[in-house]
C-alpha cells in the first residue's frame, strides 16, 4: 500500500498500488478558486438560496458543496405544488418534478426508487401551458432552461406537436467530484466519462471546466448544445469558472461548433457533453489530432459499450477485423480472423461512472486491446470510503470490479 497526494504520482505510478487520499486536504491548494466558480453573480442573488454551500445531500460526504437555486426552479411550478415542495423536508434532495397530462404530479428524489405524489389532482393542460410559459422556448431537442441557472426542463409532444408531459430536473452546481480525477487532469489527457443517465457526468464535467481554467490557467472553451453545463442565458453560470461557453444552435450542429472553437478560439482544452453522433466522434478526433485536450462524456454503462456502438467506437480508436497467418494463431492461440483496435484512442482515459462514488477508470488503449482479445485488462477503482476520504485501488482485474 501506498499513500500520498495523488499529484505526486509519475505516469509511470498509474495503475499501481492502492492510494488513500483526503480530498479535505487538496482543497486547502484550491479551496479559493473552487469558492469563486461557485461564488453566485449579482444577478442570481435572490431570495431562497438558502441552500448554498450546504452539504450536499446526494453525496454525504465532507468537502461537498452545492448550489442548486431551488427557488427559481420552484417559480415555474403551479403554486399548489410550490407550496407542497416548499413544506416539503426532503427538497433538498430533490432530483426531478415529473408533470405528465391526467396524471397525479410527481417528484422524485436522490437515492430513492421510484416517485412519490405531489397532489391528489392530476395535472392540466393550463398547468402544463402556465410551465412552459414560465420557461419560455424549446430548442429542437425539445429542452429549455430557466436562466441563470443550471436547471433542465424536458417536453414530451404528442404527435400534433403540443406539450403533454414535462420533465423538470433540477440543476447542481457540486464542487468536489474532481478530486476522484484530480490526478488524472495534471497529465494533461484526454478523457472520457461514461455512465447511465443521472450518474452526475455533466456535474463532474462542469467542476473540471472551472478547475482547468482557474487552478491550471488553460483556455478552456465548453461546447454547450444544451446549456446543461453553463446554464441558460446569455452569460454563463459562475460553476464553470473562467471557462469560455460557445452554445450549439441546434443540436445536429454540436460537431461543427466545435470545430470552429479549435479553429478560432485557441483552446487548451474543449470540453463536450453527451457524444452521440459520428460526425461528433470525427471532431473529437480531429481536436485530438491538433494536439487539445478533450474532456467528453457519452451514454454508456461500460467501456464494451462503447467498443460495440459503432457510431462511439472511433473515440476508443474503433475496431477491425484482421486475419492472421498460421503460425501467428497458433503462437496466440487464437482464430485466424481477429479483432483489434484500428486506431490510437481519441480518449487516453476512460472513466466508467457505475455509482456516484464508485467509478473504474481505464488506461484506454491497453483495455480495448485486451477486451477484444477475451482478456480482462487491468484498471484502477476509484471510490470514496464513509469518511469522504478518495481510495484508488490500482492493478485490479476489472472482472472483479463491483458497484
Amino acid at each position: 500500500m501506498m499513500m500520498g497526494a495523488t499529484g505526486s504520482l509519475s505516469a509511470k505510478d498509474l495503475f499501481s498500488g492502492v492510494l488513500i487520499s483526503n480530498p479535505s486536504l487538496r482543497f486547502n491548494k484550491w479551496s479559493h478558486k473552487a469558492n469563486q466558480c461557485l461564488r453566485l453573480r449579482p444577478s442570481t442573488l435572490r431570495a431562497g438560496l438558502s441552500s448554498i454551500c450546504k452539504t450536499s445531500p446526494d453525496t454525504n460526504h465532507v468537502g461537498f458543496k452545492k448550489q442548486d437555486d431551488l427557488h427559481s426552479f420552484l417559480q415555474i411550478l403551479p403554486c399548489d405544488l410550490r407550496d407542497n415542495l416548499l413544506n416539503e423536508p426532503k427538497r433538498s434532495q430533490l432530483l426531478e418534478v415529473i408533470l405528465d397530462l391526467g396524471r397525479l404530479p410527481e417528484a422524485r428524489y436522490l437515492g430513492e426508487l421510484g416517485g412519490q405524489f405531489l397532489g391528489r389532482t392530476t395535472v392540466s393542460e393550463k398547468e402544463l401551458e402556465y410551465a412552459q410559459n414560465a420557461v419560455g422556448d424549446f430548442g429542437e431537442d425539445n429542452r429549455a432552461g430557466i436562466e441563470g441557472t443550471l436547471h433542465r426542463i424536458s417536453a414530451i409532444r404528442n404527435r400534433e406537436g403540443s406539450i403533454v408531459g414535462l420533465t423538470c430536473r433540477v440543476g447542481r452546481a457540486i464542487n468536489g467530484y474532481i478530486d476522484m480525477v484530480y490526478d488524472l487532469l495534471q497529465y494533461g489527457k484526454s478523457i472520457l466519462f461514461v455512465g447511465r443517465p443521472g450518474v452526475g457526468k455533466t456535474t463532474v464535467i462542469r467542476e473540471i471546466a472551472c478547475v482547468l481554467s482557474d487552478e491550471f490557467h488553460k483556455r478552456v472553451v465548453i461546447i454547450d448544445t444544451s446549456n446543461e453545463i453553463g446554464g441558460d442565458g446569455n452569460i454563463p453560470h459562475a460553476a464553470i469558472g473562467g471557462a469560455r461557453r460557445m452554445q450549439v444552435p441546434e443540436l445536429s450542429l454540436q460537431h461543427r461548433v466545435m470545430i470552429e472553437a479549435v479553429e478560432n478560439h485557441t483552446p487548451e482544452v474543449i470540453i463536450v457533453d453527451e457524444i452521440g453522433t459520428e460526425a461528433e466522434a470525427n471532431a473529437c478526433r480531429s481536436i485530438a489530432e491538433r494536439g487539445v485536450m478533450l474532456i467528453g462524456t457519452a451514454h454508456g454503462q461500460r467501456l464494451e459499450n462503447i467498443i460495440k456502438n459503432p457510431t462511439l467506437s472511433d473515440l476508443v480508436g474503433g475496431v477491425e477485423t484482421a486475419t492472421l497467418g498460421d503460425a501467428e494463431a497458433k503462437d496466440r492461440n487464437c482464430r485466424k480472423s481477429i479483432l483489434e483496435r484500428r486506431a490510437p484512442p481519441t480518449f487516453d482515459f476512460v472513466v466508467e461512472m457505475r455509482e456516484r462514488n464508485y467509478w473504474v477508470t481505464h488506461q484506454t488503449h491497453k483495455s480495448v486491446d485486451m477486451l477484444l482479445r477475451g482478456k480482462a485488462p487491468q484498471v484502477e477503482v476509484r471510490r470514496r470510503d464513509a469518511k469522504s476520504k478518495v481510495i484508488i485501488e490500482r492493478s485490479i482485474s476489472y472482472d472483479k470490479c463491483d458497484a
